[in-house]
């Protein structure tokens, strides 16, 4: 018997079939959208042209957020970390990416601020050893988020964020990408895009108690120090802050590759005293803090032929 016998021969697809499929597949399309908080008139916007000149903003919004330490005049060329802004922090491991963040957050609640760190790589254990050496961290809210992985960590993040805060850790950003895309089954993008759009969303104020929130953002790097992370979340942030210990420094730095709203390539040192804070400063010195040692200054000595042709000099050049 004939091949084509066996097999038979198929029939063209139905019109039914076929709108069966489409509607399948819009439906589908339809959900993930649902997941992601986007609606098709947020897909179909229309274009709007802005005049700056035309545009009207709440003078509180442009005054800046003090932790009363040199970082305020490192962030931002008024003083102060900007209202209203995403920055991203990286740096290798062990370098302090977490502690410079939560210094910076605690330094913000004792100043009136409301704060919020996002926790997606440390446990409820982990952060009670880490505050038993500092101890200013204690009265920061925290969110677990990996508490929420099986359940809806997206939702979670969006009940607690819809409450409104001044300025807000998340450490790391990578790993709420990754916890939001696994437990929804998404994509890596869909995810990245949906968390980027929640951080526009508050830093315009699209919380229940109207905040412009700024957040702090930790960021993984490769092994190469490569920055992980889309162009597009390059592009929705204010100022990327690098930690980097380098060479023979006596204390690690952090500098800035990009600041909209401050200087840039400049180096701040920074120290994780044992105190339980953070010191700052602009030279690569020792911190004479709790019991950290200053470098001892270095006497020189000249013996008397040195000084007596010194002296030969001096008098030649009638110093």
């Amino acid at each position: 018997m004939a091949r084509k016998e066996l097999l038979g021969v198929r029939q063209p697809m139905s019109d039914e079939a076929r709108a069966k499929i489409a509607a399948s597949v819009r439906a589908n399309a339809e959900k993930k959208r649902q997941e992601l908080g986007i609606s098709e008139s947020q897909n179909q916007k229309a274009p709007e042209l802005i005049k700056m000149r035309n545009q009207h903003f709440d003078p509180d919004l442009f005054v800046n957020m003090v932790t009363g330490k040199e970082v305020d005049g490192f962030f931002s060329n008024d003083g102060g970390i900007p209202k209203a802004c995403n920055f991203i922090i990286t740096g290798g491991p062990g370098v302090g990416k977490s502690t410079v963040g939560l210094d910076m957050l605690s330094d913000l609640a004792m100043s009136g601020h409301s704060v919020l760190f996002v926790s997606a790589e440390m446990t409820r254990i982990d952060l009670f050893q880490y505050v038993q050496r500092f101890p200013k961290f204690g009265s920061i809210p925290i969110l677990f988020l990996g508490e929420y992985s099986d359940s809806n960590p997206k939702r979670i993040m969006e009940e607690v964020l819809a409450e409104g805060y001044d300025c807000v850790l998340i450490d790391s950003f990578a790993e709420v990408q990754s916890t939001v895309k696994e437990t929804l089954h998404i994509s890596g993008n869909a995810a990245e895009k949906w968390l980027i759009d929640l951080m526009l969303s508050h830093n315009l104020g699209g919380n229940k108690n109207k905040k412009n929130t700024t957040f702090l953002a930790i960021q993984q790097v490769t092994k190469g120090g490569v920055f992980v992370g889309s162009n597009k979340l390059k592009h929705n942030t204010t100022g990327m802050l690098e930690l980097r210990r380098e060479g023979e420094d006596i204390n690690p730095h952090m500098i800035f590759t990009k600041n909209r709203r401050g200087q840039v390539q400049e180096k701040l040192f920074y120290s994780l005293s044992q105190s339980g804070d953070v010191d700052y400063q602009r030279s690569n010195m020792s911190f004479d803090v709790d019991g950290i040692e200053e470098v001892e200054p270095v006497e020189v000595k000249m013996d008397p032929m040195d000084i007596s042709e010194l002296s030969e000099v001096l008098s030649k050049l009638k110093i």
